[in-house]
C-alpha cells in the first residue's frame, strides 16, 4: 500500500523529488537574471573585465543613443502589428481546420509543417526568395512583367522592415492556429446545437457561444505569441541583421549589436533588463486576465 500524506509529513520529504527542478530553476533561470541586473549597474570593458560600480550611468548612455527611439518604435509596431494580424488570421483558419472535409487531415499537416521548421532556416529561404539578384520573386515578377528590373526589397528599410513584418506573421500562425483549435475541439457539441434549438444563426451563435468559450484559449495563444514575437531574434537578423544600419532593428537585435560589435556590455545589459520586464508585464497581465488567484482560492 502507497504511504499516504500525512500532517506530521514536512516539506523537506519533497526535496529530493523536487530538487532537480529547483537546480534547474536556480542555476538557468534565477541566477542569470540576478547577473542580468548587476551587469546593468556595472563598468565592464571590451575584454569583459569588470571595471567597478556604474550606477545608472548604463541606462543613461542607453537613453542617449540616437538609434534607440527608432528602435523602441520599431519594437511596438513589431509586436502589436505580428500578434494582432496572427490572431485575426489564425481564428478562420482554426475555425476551417476544426470542420469536417475530405483532405483535413492533410491541410492539417501542411499548416503545422513549417513550424516545426528551424527559424533560421526558414529565414534563410526567404532571404533567398527574395534576393535582388538570383531570388524567384524578382524572376517571377520580371516574366509577368510587373517589374522590369530586379527590386532589394530587404535592402530599403521600409520594404525590408514590412517583410520582415509578413515572416513574422507567417511563421507564427501554425501554434496559434492550433492553440485555438485546440479551444473549439474542447467545446460541447451540445451547447451549440441547443442555441440551434432556441433559434440562434450561425454568426449570433458563434459570436455569443463559441467566442465567449474561446476566450481561455485566445488568452493563452495572444500572451505566449506576445512574447514569442517580442524576443525572435532569428528572423530579423538571418534576413537584415537589423540594416542597414540600425533600420530594421528592434530591442533584442539592438541589444546584441550594442553588446558585440559596440563592445558595451553594459548598455547591452540596461536594454535586456528593459526586455526583460517587458515580458514579466506581460505575464502579469496573462495571470490577471485568466483569474489565477481565485482559481488557487477555489
Amino acid at each position: 500500500m502507497s504511504k499516504k500524506v500525512g500532517a506530521n509529513d514536512t516539506p523537506l520529504q519533497a526535496l529530493p523529488w523536487l530538487g532537480t527542478a529547483l537546480f534547474l530553476i536556480v542555476g538557468f533561470v534565477l541566477w542569470p537574471t540576478v547577473e542580468l541586473f548587476l551587469m546593468s549597474f556595472r563598468r565592464v570593458d571590451i575584454s569583459g573585465l569588470l571595471k567597478g560600480w556604474a550606477g545608472l550611468d548604463n541606462y543613461r548612455s542607453l537613453f542617449d543613443n540616437s538609434d534607440i527611439k527608432g528602435t523602441l518604435f520599431r519594437t511596438a509596431i513589431w509586436l502589436v502589428v505580428v500578434v494582432a494580424a496572427t490572431m485575426a488570421i489564425s481564428l478562420p483558419l482554426a475555425q476551417l481546420l476544426n470542420a469536417k472535409f475530405i483532405g483535413q487531415k492533410f491541410l492539417r499537416y501542411s499548416v503545422i509543417v513549417p513550424w516545426a521548421a528551424s527559424l533560421v532556416i526558414t529565414s534563410t529561404s526567404w532571404k533567398w526568395i527574395l534576393n535582388g539578384y538570383y531570388g524567384v520573386f524578382n524572376l517571377v515578377l520580371q516574366d509577368l512583367h510587373i517589374i522590369k528590373e530586379p527590386v532589394d526589397l530587404l535592402s530599403d528599410p521600409k520594404t525590408g522592415f514590412m517583410v520582415l513584418l509578413v515572416v513574422g506573421i507567417a511563421v507564427s500562425l501554425p501554434f496559434t492556429t492550433y492553440v485555438l483549435l485546440a479551444g473549439l475541439q474542447s467545446i460541447p457539441h451540445d451547447i451549440m446545437e441547443a442555441a440551434r434549438v432556441d433559434g440562434a444563426g450561425p454568426w449570433k451563435g458563434y459570436w455569443a457561444i463559441v467566442f465567449p468559450l474561446l476566450r481561455p484559449a485566445f488568452l493563452v495563444a495572444a500572451v505566449i505569441n506576445s512574447v514569442y514575437v517580442f524576443n525572435s531574434f532569428p528572423i530579423i537578423w538571418v534576413m537584415t541583421q537589423g540594416g542597414p544600419g540600425y533600420e530594421t532593428d528592434t530591442t533584442t537585435t539592438f541589444a546584441y549589436k550594442v553588446a558585440f560589435r559596440d563592445q558595451d556590455i553594459g548598455q547591452s545589459a540596461s536594454l535586456a533588463v528593459g526586455n526583460f520586464m517587458v515580458i514579466f508585464v506581460l505575464i502579469m497581465i496573462f495571470l490577471k486576465l485568466s483569474k489565477w488567484r481565485d482559481l488557487d482560492k477555489k
